[in-house]
Parts: structure tokens; sequence; C-alpha cells
């Protein structure tokens, strides 16, 4: 929105084409959401602890996790509401590729508030039934797929581009549909999985969105896809502006997330920045730097999906605790060392996902 009063004002003062710069509107973005999450933190916090919004503890998780019933939730508002309002001040509102992560973000977001609100407001302990929270994700995921794949430009951007190599783009035709959905729900689900221990999904979310960030600019420049062998898809660097919002946004609502944690972020929160993370990774053509990237949530997922599988097969469990931080919690590690480490394997696997941009 600022950039179109930008290029008004920039025919009486040359000075306002400064803010033609991606980087520059990506600086603000970060600083625009950050202050939003950290000016609205402590009002959203008093207000849900009014309404009496707090979280519900599984009885049968690790005793330390009962202290933390009541705590605040939903709190992943707060950060929607900074990336949306830094979004739409900092991004181009022309850019294609900005309304579809915004639309998909909000609709995941939408269901997690119902999710949330039936657990929380209505003591509801099953929430939003499974077959209704995985039908409207399967609209906004199979939405924005098809979307996607009727409206691309030119062959690479539906083709799957493998990395470590230079030219390998395989050429996915209608299946791009299927993967794009996958990725979206797949990546959402994952996120929300994470989200159990303070925060541990919230630090993840905003360094593999940072990275993407990184990604979608150089993807969205010709010269730097060119010299690095990626693909160059015109108008995604634009995307790099909502990356920013999302890791300020983050930042911000971690503030008050850090252990011991004021608030939670709840479905509202995960499930939505889980559906951008994925929405991006497909635009920009790095869907398996993506899962190298967000190695912490692909733990997550499989752990409970072995668990899961391995009770029904044998009747034993493989984990004390699934998903997997609660089985570390379980053998002693205290909940900070549990995220910590947790955070600092995300860095790794953050770098190697940026490192096969060269290694090619």
């Amino acid at each position: 929105m600022l950039l179109w009063v930008a290029e008004y004002l920039q025919q009486f003062y040359s000075g306002f084409a400064v803010f033609q710069y991606l980087t520059l509107r990506g600086i603000l973005g970060v600083l625009t959401a950050l202050g939003i999450s950290l000016i609205l933190g402590p009002w959203m916090i008093d207000r849900l602890n009014i309404l009496q919004i707090g979280q519900i503890v599984r009885d049968d998780g690790p005793e330390s996790h009962l202290t933390k019933a009541g705590t605040p939730t939903m709190g992943g508002t707060l950060i929607l509401v900074a990336i949306f309002i830094s979004s739409l001040l900092w991004s181009d509102l022309g850019n294609r590729y900005v309304w579809v992560v915004l639309i998909v973000t909000a609709i995941f977001g939408m269901v997690g508030f119902v999710d949330d609100y039936r657990k929380v407001i209505e003591k509801n302990t099953r929430g939003l039934p499974a077959r209704w929270k995985y039908f409207w994700q399967s609209v906004a995921g199979l939405g924005a797929a098809i979307y996607l794949y009727y409206c691309a430009v030119t062959p690479v951007e539906t083709e799957l581009i493998v990395p470590f190599f230079k030219n390998v783009n395989l050429d996915m035709g209608s299946l791009y549909i299927l993967l794009t959905y996958l990725v979206i729900v797949g990546t959402s689900n994952a996120v929300n999985l994470t989200d159990g221990l303070d925060g541990l999904a919230v630090m993840p979310t905003v360094m593999v969105g940072g990275a993407l960030g990184i990604i979608a600019y150089l993807v969205g420049n010709a010269e730097f896809s060119r010299y690095l062998h990626i693909p160059y898809i015109a108008g995604t660097g634009e995307l790099m502006v909502f990356c920013a919002t999302l890791g300020g946004a983050g930042l911000g609502f971690l503030w008050f997330n850090t252990y011991p944690a004021q608030i939670f972020m709840g479905d509202v929160g995960a499930l939505a920045l889980g559906a951008a993370l994925g929405t991006i990774a497909v635009i920009v053509r790095h869907e398996i730097v993506l899962f190298i990237m967000g190695g912490v949530f692909v733990m997550e997922t499989v752990s409970v999906i072995i668990q899961v599988a391995s009770f029904k097969l044998t009747g034993r469990r493989i984990f004390r605790m699934a998903p997997i931080h609660h089985h570390f919690e379980l053998k002693g590690w205290p909940e900070p060392r549990v995220i910590v480490r947790f955070w600092i394997i995300t860095v790794m696997l953050v770098l190697f996902g940026l490192a096969t941009l060269k290694l090619r």
C-alpha cells in the first residue's frame, strides 16, 4: 500500500524511489511487525486473561506441563495481525504471489481459530472435528495448487527442482497439484505438532521463513538466479517482504512466548504459519530445501507417525511419548534444554539448506 503512495510522491521528490528496493521494504516489514507484536502483546495477554481463554493441558503429558494450565492461548492471532498489517503496508499489492500466500495463511488461520475457540471457549475437547479441519485445509491447499498450476507463465514454475544439481528439473505435469497440496497441508500440520513447548515452534518458523525470504529474493532476481543456477521466476522476490514480516511478528511473539511462556500460539498461529512456509516454498520451487531446513518439523511429524503405527501394529510404543519433544522431556531433559537444542538443530539445517543454493 505504501509502495503505491511512494510511487505517487516520487513525481514530487525523487527520494521516494528508495521504497522500490525490496531490501528496504523487507527491513521496514520486520520492524513494523516486531513493533506491532511488542505493542499489542501485553494488551492481548491481559484481554485473554480477563476472558479466561487459557490453555488446556493433557493429563497424560509431562507433569511439568500441569502448571501451564490456564496460560492464555490463541496468541497466534497476534502474529497474524502483525503479519497482515505489515504485509499490506510494505508489499506490492499488485503481486499475485503475495495474495496467494496471504489468502492461504488467512484460511488456515481461520481453521485454527475455530479449533481453538471450540476447545477453549466452548470447552469441547475435540475442537473442530478432524474431518472438517482437513476438509477446509484441503480446500485452501488444493485451491492454491490449482491456481498456481493453471496460472503458471513459464514451465519452470511447475517443475520439481532437485538441489545439488545444476540442471535437474523434473516435469511434474498435473502431479504438481498433488505435490503442492501435500507440501502446504503437510507443513501446516507439522508446525502444529511441533508447537508443544514454549518457543519451540515459533523460532524454527522464523529461521526457516527468513531463509525462504532469501531464496525468494534470489529466485526473483534474474542475475542472481543465473549465477546460482536456480530457476528464475519473475515476481517471487516480493515474497521476501512477507517473510520479513513473518520474522518480525514471530520474534515479537517470542518475547512473550519464551520460557516460561506468558501466552501460547494455539492452532490459529501454528496452522497458519506452517501453511505460509509451505506455500512460499512451492512458489519459489524449493520444496525439497524446505524439507531439509524444516527438519525439526519433519522429525516431530515422523515421530508421531512411527508411534501410532507401532502401537496399532504391535501394541508397543517406540517413544515414551510423541511428538518427540515430549519423549526427551520424559527422559529427564529440562524443557529449556529441549527447546534450545531443537533451535540449534534448526540453525544447522537452515544453513545447510542455504548451502544447496551454491553446491550445484
